[in-house]
């Protein structure tokens, strides 16, 4: 048996050491997107950037990932940090891990996890007092996940130079480590790991019950999508364990603790999966409420000033210098802005800034400005007059920009932001559209032949050539088709690039400047009428655009609905929250996992 294991070690060292060298090769890529993420201006550029940066990220710590989604059933709201309840599933690298390190200190399997899949280790109590008995072997499932997404934490924490002090030493017992809790209280890192996990579970199984009640009692079906990624990640499990000689519940157990056979594995995920349908669900439903004209009102009279809006012809200059030069050069009727613009750019973006749509911002609210993170979005601080001396942050630049005094044709230079008003102030009465889409991206080929997309701004010129070539020929697919939404929407299922191709590339209830200038300008473009295709140039590739509809609702009144319709789902699910109880029982709770296999 040693010499069998000695074997196995060795194939997963072996394994470890091409995961190191494609590691070196995405470390590369991120250096890249860094670099671009510090240059972009554009924040909804910036979190496109963010999101191939952490997909990268992902792929470096052992995730499969398949056209930027994780292709192990991984829920939004566990991507989102330590605590996420809904934990789905343990990354494949992790698993190499535990397994390796479970062969050298456990000889495979200390036991058959009998214990953990037959005792008791949680009592839930969902928010009706219904008593749900939880077995150990769900605890260590959790366990498992909170000890990887701790460990991924860290590691991408060291990665961007990030200092954290609360940093755990996962060469040693977490029961003998110090953190502190919320409250600032010393505790061990094992009583952090394990509250953190009864809390996730706490919260799962909360939605779960909730979502098994609002089905009448009966435990709702998976999606067919999550299903499948569901079996794809078993499969995924199965040639590993194959790989290894083991079988698969044999494989998970080493991986992720005493009990999480293949059964246990597949429950869990269906749980989460049931829990994240219900939230999403009824955020969902509560998304497309109905509220009355008073409410609206109500809404807009307490929050104007996040809904009013300008037209501006706007520019951010490399310096205040520039800024003011510019404004000197400005005609009275901003006819030259463009131009200027170009005069005054980067030299990279000076062709970019003889098209004036690349200047102009119509019905921009403070949140515009905000994404631009231009200077006249800044905020300055200052000194309360009041005897506590405490500070406050003011933001003289809106409050010149979106000032009752404005009028058309007004003109300024502040800091290194150069506007000009087009349109004062006001609550906009544009509506939200609805358009359709294809993104056609240049697509490039790395060392061993794959291919992959990439954005038009960092392609050569065949490789633009060959994305416009693909994006003509999609239109004049569409062209000759049938020329309906329908026919339409089953093209951007086969050909579009975009995380929306499932949905038919829909986009609904569009508002002004939620997509980059040219897109935006096309769907807003006041001869715009249903039917309308055009092929759309943008720094991602050619969208071919189908205009669907005008929406039936004012930008800000959709803006109003959905803020308050997130308002009320908050509330309702975090009072779920609330009313679910957890708690400890035993003796199944002494079969807990602690510190994986660390015993010292």
């Amino acid at each position: 048996m040693e010499k069998d294991t000695e074997k196995k070690v060795s194939r997963i060292e072996a394994k470890a050491e091409k995961a190191r060298a494609q590691r070196d090769d995405i470390n590369k890529q991120l250096e890249e997107i860094k670099t671009q993420i510090l240059e972009e201006k554009d924040e909804k550029e910036k979190q496109k950037l963010r999101k191939k940066r952490d997909a990268l990220i992902a792929r470096k710590d052992g995730i499969v990932i398949t056209d930027e989604k994780v292709k192990v059933p991984m829920s939004s709201a566990a991507k989102k940090g330590l605590t996420s309840c809904i934990a789905i599933v343990l990354v494949i690298a992790l698993l190499f891990a535990y397994v390796a390190t479970g062969f050298a200190k456990k000889g495979f399997i200390s036991s058959l996890g009998w214990p953990q899949k037959a005792l008791t280790g949680m009592v839930v109590t969902d928010a009706d007092g219904k008593n749900h008995n939880i077995k150990v072997c769900t605890y260590n499932y959790y366990f498992a996940v909170y000890y990887n997404n701790l460990k991924q934490s860290q590691q991408y924490m060291a990665q961007y130079g990030v200092d954290d002090s609360s940093e755990v030493d996962f060469e040693k017992a977490f029961a003998k480590q110090e953190t502190e809790d919320e409250d600032g209280k010393k505790i061990t890192w094992a009583q952090k790991a394990e509250k953190t996990v009864l809390d996730n579970i706490k919260e799962v199984y909360g939605y779960y019950y909730a979502a098994v009640k609002a089905n009448g009692g009966k435990e709702p079906e998976i999606t067919e999508e999550q299903q499948k990624e569901l079996d794809e990640t078993l499969d995924s499990y199965k040639d590993s364990a194959k790989e290894y000689g083991f079988t698969l519940s044999a494989y998970l157990m080493a991986a992720m603790g005493d009990g999480v056979d293949a059964v246990t594995f597949t429950r869990e995920a269906t749980v989460a999966y049931i829990a994240e349908n219900y939230q999403e669900n009824y955020q969902k439903d509560l998304s497309e409420k109905e509220y009355t004209e008073d409410e609206y009102k109500a809404y807009l009279k307490e929050h104007n000033s996040e809904l009013e809006a300008v037209d501006v012809k706007y520019f951010e200059a490399t310096n205040a210098d520039d800024a003011k030069s510019f404004v000197d050069e400005l005609s009275d009727d901003g006819s030259n802005f463009a131009e200027l613009a170009a005069k005054y750019a980067d030299e990279d973006d000076k062709d970019l800034y003889k098209n004036e749509s690349e200047t102009l911002y119509t019905d921009a609210t403070r949140a515009v400005f905000t994404n631009l993170n231009g200077a006249i979005s800044k905020a300055e601080t200052k000194e309360k007059k009041d005897d506590n001396a405490e500070t406050e942050e003011t933001y003289p630049g809106f409050d010149w920009l979106f000032s009752d005094k404005r009028k058309a044709g007004d003109k300024k230079a502040y800091s290194t932001s150069v506007v000009y008003i087009v349109k004062p102030a006001r609550v906009s009465d544009t509506k939200t559209v609805n358009v359709r889409h294809i993104l056609i991206q240049p697509e490039k080929k790395d060392e061993d032949g794959n291919t992959s997309n990439i954005n038009l701004s960092e392609a050569n010129a065949k490789q633009r050539k060959a994305a416009k070539k693909k994006a003509d020929k999609v239109l004049a697919e569409y062209k000759s088709g049938k020329k309906t939404e329908e026919a339409f929407g089953n093209l951007a299922k086969k050909y579009s690039s975009d995380g929306n191709a499932n949905d038919g590339g829909l986009y609904e209830n569009v508002i002004p400047n939620q997509m980059v200038s040219s897109f935006n300008d096309w769907c807003f473009d006041a001869s715009r009428k249903s039917g309308d295709v055009a092929i759309v140039e943008t720094e991602f590739g050619y969208h071919v655009i189908y205009f669907v509809s005008q929406g039936d609702i004012e930008a800000w009144k959709y803006t109003a609905q959905q803020t308050m319709a997130s308002q009320t789902s908050t509330t309702d699910l975090d009072k779920i929250k609330e009313d679910v109880k957890i708690k400890k029982a035993y003796p199944g709770a002494c079969y807990f996992e602690v510190d994986t296999d660390i015993d010292n």
